[in-house]
C-alpha cells in the first residue's frame, strides 16, 4: 500500500546508497509518465528524462556526499530563465514524492556536468542545459560515510517556523491557527541543496508572498521545490487559491528578491 502526500512529505529523505536490483518495467514506466504528466504554475522550459547511465560505481558529485550503486536516473535540464529554474524544481520535486510514495530512494544532484557520464547523454532542446541528476532505486543500506556526511550537513535539521514564514509585512509570526500554518509548515520540511532553505514568505490578508533569501545558483530551483510542498499542502487541507506575481507587495526586511505570491480564493 503506498503512503499518502503528506506522509511522504514528512518521511522522505535523501539516499546515495542503492541495492543493485533493478526498477521494475512497471515501476519505471510509471515514473517516466508520471514525470511526463508534473506540472508548474511558473512557466519556463523544463526537460524530465529517465536514463540508465554508469556513472561508475560511486558517483561524487560537486555537492556533498557520494552516489554508491545507482544505475538509474533521472536528467533534469532546464533553460536559463529564473521561471525555468523555479518549475524545475516545482515539478521534479513531484516526482521525488511520488518516487517516496512507491518506497523508492532519490537524491537530488545539482552541479555541473562536464566530462562527466551525464553531459553528452541526450540533446537537450535548444536554450536548456543540463542542471540536476537524480538517481532513483531500491534503497540500500547506508553506508557510515553517508551517514556521518548527513550529520555534519544537518541534512535532518530545520529552521524553525518562526525564522522562516512572517505577517502583516514580515512584522508579526504567522498564528498557529491560520489555515496557511500546514501548509508553510510542508513547504519547511522541503530539501534544499545545503540545507539552505532559502524561501522566506510574509501573509498578508488572504496572499501570501514568498521571497528568496540567497543567490546561489541553486536558489530558485529549491525555492521551486519549497513552493511544491506548499502547493501539496494546501491541495491536502482543502485550501484554495493560486499563484500568480503581483506588481505591489511587502517590501522585505533584507535584500530578500520577490519570487511570487498566492491568493486565496
Amino acid at each position: 500500500m503506498t503512503m499518502d502526500i503528506i506522509t511522504a512529505i514528512k518521511q522522505r529523505r535523501s539516499v546515495r546508497t542503492f541495492a543493485p536490483d533493478p526498477l521494475s518495467p512497471s515501476l519505471r514506466e510509471h515514473l517516466e509518465r508520471f514525470a511526463e504528466h508534473t506540472h508548474s504554475p511558473f512557466g519556463g522550459n523544463v526537460t524530465i528524462l529517465l536514463r540508465d547511465i554508469d556513472a561508475g560505481s560511486i558517483f561524487r558529485p560537486e555537492t556533498y556526499g557520494m552516489i554508491s550503486g545507482a544505475k538509474t536516473y533521472f536528467l533534469i535540464s532546464t533553460g536559463s530563465d529564473d521561471s525555468s529554474a523555479l518549475s524545475a524544481g516545482y515539478r521534479f520535486e513531484q516526482v521525488i514524492l511520488e518516487a517516496t510514495r512507491l518506497g523508492l530512494g532519490t537524491c537530488w544532484v545539482g552541479g555541473t556536468f562536464r566530462k562527466s557520464a551525464f553531459e553528452s547523454h541526450d540533446a537537450w532542446p535548444a536554450g536548456e542545459s543540463l542542471r540536476a541528476v537524480c538517481p532513483v532505486g531500491i534503497p540500500g543500506r547506508a553506508r557510515f560515510l553517508e551517514r556521518a556526511m548527513t550529520s555534519v550537513m544537518g541534512s535532518y535539521r530545520r529552521k524553525p517556523f518562526e525564522s522562516l514564514f512572517y505577517a502583516d509585512g514580515f512584522r508579526a509570526p504567522i498564528p498557529a491557527s491560520s489555515p496557511l500554518a500546514f501548509p508553510l509548515e510542508m513547504m519547511r520540511l522541503a530539501p534544499s541543496s545545503t540545507n539552505s532553505q532559502p524561501w522566506r514568505a510574509t501573509k498578508d490578508g488572504d496572499t501570501v508572498h514568498f521571497y528568496c533569501a540567497t543567490s546561489n545558483r541553486y536558489s530558485l530551483i529549491d525555492c521551486g521545490i519549497g513552493l511544491c510542498h506548499f502547493a501539496e499542502g494546501t491541495a491536502h487541507a482543502g485550501i484554495d487559491g493560486s499563484f500568480g506575481t503581483l506588481t505591489e507587495h511587502p517590501v522585505p526586511p533584507r535584500d530578500w528578491r520577490y519570487i511570487t505570491s498566492f491568493t486565496l480564493r
